[in-house]
């Protein structure tokens, strides 16, 4: 949709969650169900979320699969409660729940722990379907492709990110031989990539609290598959940079690296302040409400020269599943998507556990 001349945006929220995820997730629900009726195995998929993955995209593909066990981690109180509800209210057998006490980055560092985990690898296989799982990226590539076919050429993308999987699906893209103009990932003020790609020091604070929750991330994994095409895919290399990282929750690129990062995505930050901004200007200029994400991702277009090709902001969840920050700002409730009318008051299940791994694992044997 044009909002203005050469200024577009990308609705991909149009999904059985309202959430971007939605499209990616229904293609490895149906790819994962395949595969395990060839097989005969059974699967345990463990998952992190900021908000949205967990956040029915992977509760409402997998519920009820035969052959699935599904584990949902999320941050206690850090989650929309939408978000939260379109988890809890799924009563599925074989769907477990895990609300932990700590950010999103506790929750990834939790699932890659139990992904190593043999007593797991002993009751069937594992995976994941966070951002982290290449098949959640291919299934997000198509936007972008989509997305420049309806445009008739090449585009600059601006992209919310918190785990920067959908930002490194439309670079993907583009090293596949989709034309592009670049790429520009936005972030809320847990701005580490920003500060990685401006300042070229990557270091590690612990998240914010935010309006925009499923951007609270300070440790982005797909950062990583950045870094390494950026070192012309020297594995050694990128190793080296993230074992620095681990064990000192900093490293600094050298200039090469840094010039190399640059030319893949460029990266803003905007605070709350700054998004509060944008909900209202969307409302007043374009009559459009949208959710605090989506905001994150509407200053940088109106930055950036449109002479010389469209921009396209994503647009990444509707707004209803942030009511109450929208409501704040505009002084009234969106309109509720459809499914998330449909939650009513059901009855939620859960359990809060704390970010430690071996606690975790007990909960899963349980």
């Amino acid at each position: 949709m044009e909002l203005e001349p050469g200024l577009f945006v990308l609705e991909l929220f149009h999904g059985p969650t309202a959430a971007f995820k939605d499209l990616a997730m229904q293609l490895v629900a149906a790819l994962t169900d395949e595969a395990l009726a060839a097989s005969g195995e059974r699967l345990t998929i463990l998952t992190a979320t900021s908000g949205d993955t967990g956040a029915a995209a992977a509760v409402r593909a997998f519920a009820g699969a035969q052959s699935v066990d599904l584990v949902v981690l999320h941050p206690l109180d850090r989650v929309s409660p939408v978000q939260r509800k379109q988890m809890t209210t799924v009563q599925a057998d074989n769907v477990l729940n895990l609300a932990v006490r700590g950010d999103f980055d506790d929750c990834q560092r939790l699932v890659k722990g139990l992904l190593a985990e043999e007593s797991l690898r002993e009751r069937g296989r594992l995976s994941s379907v966070n951002s982290i799982n290449w098949a959640r990226l291919a299934g997000q590539i198509p936007y972008y492709v989509s997305a420049t076919a309806q445009l008739g050429g090449p585009a600059t993308f601006v992209v919310p990110t918190g785990n920067f999987g959908d930002a490194f699906a439309g670079i993907a893209a583009a090293h596949m031989g989709l034309p592009t103009r670049g790429f520009v990932a936005a972030v809320n003020q847990n701005d580490a990539l920003a500060r990685a790609v401006n300042d070229g020091l990557y270091s590690r604070r612990p998240a914010i609290e935010s309006a925009s929750v499923s951007m609270d991330v300070q440790a982005p994994s797909n950062f990583e598959r950045l870094v390494y095409e950026a070192t012309g895919r020297d594995g050694d290399r990128t190793r080296a940079v993230f074992e620095t990282f681990a064990r000192d929750g900093a490293v600094a690129f050298d200039p090469d690296l840094l010039t190399a990062l640059r030319a893949a995505v460029s990266a803003v930050s905007i605070d709350e302040t700054e998004t509060r901004a944008e909900i209202a200007h969307a409302h007043e200029t374009w009559g459009r409400v949208v959710c605090p994400h989506t905001a994150v991702a509407s200053p940088p277009p109106r930055r950036l020269d449109r002479s010389t090709g469209p921009v396209v902001a994503l647009s990444t969840a509707h707004p209803s599943k942030f009511g109450a920050f929208v409501s704040d700002v505009l002084g009234f409730e969106p309109e509720p998507a459809p499914v998330i009318a449909a939650l009513g008051d059901q009855a939620e299940r859960m359990t809060i556990v704390d970010a430690d791994l071996a606690a975790v694992l007990a909960e899963i044997k349980a």
